[in-house]
């Protein structure tokens, strides 16, 4: 009598274990704070490092972005020399046969330059800037992107793993019920330890998955926190949205049409071509002659003194002098180079070669996003109508499931029987949440592909 309480206990040890589970999991949710996708996305564009960095070289790009960068505006330099010397003469044939003198002098000056012509060099640049500091806010515009594309598809992640568990926390609690149904009919002696351990083994597996379901929505978790750049990767959440379908009906013209025009990739790629033309124009700016414009003034104060011997030995000294002098002057220059071995040409033609280079990548980028855009529209819509057949698979199995039940408990079925039933349900739900991942997931392809991810 002893043994046959101990086996009866046993069997009652993985209901025990699964209650302590599942107060202390919903324990810890009910302190969890509660995250919808807008949340975590705003997480993920306020951590995100590459963000900074792109913002950084924006800012970069914005201050080269100046008339005093291109070369417009003259330059001026103000110096400021100071002179000492030391000279002994010695000269038999001279008044003073020998002259010791010292000077000190100091010398400030200024000098400015302006170019007046250089091939519109200086216009060309300052466009130049101005495509850079374009094509750095386009670079920003795909940080962004990536960003808040990784940030959901994460979301997405987590959400499914969190919405399988709960298809495994209804399936483990019928198998829970199956249990004490049997156990019940057990003391009435209309079931035996066959089916006792059946039901147990059916309730352990379920339970297996639980555990796993568990671990695999505290990986999805943490690959949340890891995309919106939180430090504390443990962190846990209550996810407020839902994986429900996208309600939108595309239509595969205008999808393209948005991605020739709002593509960030091929708006990139526009200006990297503009880019390419203005360095064309650059290079071919040395066909012409560079004028430029100087000026430049300068004061020279200069003090001297010294001493000297006579030719009969008399020794004189010279009282300190002054002398001072002031250079003022103005110069127009102009240069051309006639010849450098064709260094020029081979320059344009180098230039130009880029210039094309940049247009058959741009015609590639669009060939490729073109059958990107094709493949993942017709992905799109094959998803959508699988969701549909797994839509009616899940109610056909919740309807099985509950038919399954009435008749395991009227003894029509065995439990073999209603164990396949409730795996086909397990399968069925399965496969539906991850239908709608998937749809998800294709969806935000379509929206970055557009253009629509940063509005």
């Amino acid at each position: 009598m002893l043994l046959s309480k101990n086996l009866f206990d046993m069997s009652r040890l993985p209901l025990y274990l699964y209650i302590l589970c599942f107060v202390s999991f919903f324990s810890a949710a009910q302190a969890q704070e509660t995250l919808s996708i807008e949340q975590a996305i705003s997480r993920g564009l306020a951590n995100s490092y590459s963000i900074k960095v792109e913002e950084t070289d924006l800012t970069i790009a914005q201050n080269r972005n100046d008339w005093a960068i291109a070369g417009k505006y003259p330059s001026l330099n103000v110096n400021l020399s100071n002179s000492n010397n030391y000279s002994n003469i010695n000269n038999p044939v001279s008044f003073l046969t020998e002259i010791n003198s010292f000077s000190t002098g100091l010398v400030p000056s200024a000098d400015a330059s302006l170019i007046l012509f250089d091939g519109y060099r200086v216009r060309m640049t300052k466009k130049q800037l101005e495509q850079t500091e374009i094509l750095e806010r386009g670079n920003l515009a795909i940080t962004v992107e990536n960003t808040i594309q990784n940030v959901m598809l994460a979301y997405y992640q987590a959400l499914l793993q969190q919405e399988q568990l709960e298809v495994l926390e209804e399936v483990l609690a019928l198998s829970r019920d199956r249990i004490r149904y049997q156990e019940a009919r057990q003391e009435f002696g209309q079931a035996g330890k066959f089916d006792i351990l059946q039901t147990q083994d059916a309730y352990l597996n379920d339970s297996t998955s639980y555990l796993l379901q568990q671990t695999n929505l505290g990986n999805a978790l943490r690959t949340l926190n890891q995309a919106m750049g939180e430090d504390d990767l443990q962190k846990r959440y209550s996810l407020s949205d839902q994986l429900n379908l996208p309600i939108e009906d595309y239509q595969l013209g205008a999808l393209q049409e948005k991605m020739n025009s709002n593509n960030r990739s091929i708006q990139n790629a526009f200006v990297g071509r503009e880019l390419a033309n203005l360095n064309t124009r650059i290079v071919e700016s040395a066909n012409y002659p560079r004028i430029s414009a100087a000026a430049n003034t300068s004061y020279n104060w200069n003090l001297a003194n010294g001493s000297g011997t006579q030719a009969n030995g008399e020794s004189r000294s010279f009282d300190a002098i002054i002398s001072k002098t002031l250079n003022a002057g103005v110069s127009i220059t102009a240069s051309y180079q006639l010849f450098d071995w064709g260094v020029r040409r081979r320059n344009i033609e180098t230039a130009r070669l880029q210039e094309v280079s940049t247009q058959y990548s741009i015609e590639d980028l669009k060939r490729n996003l073109n059958l990107q855009m094709a493949n993942t529209f017709a992905n799109y819509q094959n998803q959508r109508q699988l969701i549909g057949l797994t839509e009616t698979l899940v109610q056909n199995a919740r309807e099985n499931l509950e038919i399954a039940a009435e008749r395991f408990r009227s003894g029509q079925i065995n439990s073999f029987d209603y164990r396949a039933v409730q795996v086909a349900f397990i399968n069925a739900e399965q496969s539906r949440l991850t239908s709608i991942f998937n749809l998800k997931t294709i969806e935000t392809d379509l929206i970055r592909l557009t253009g629509g991810m940063v509005r």
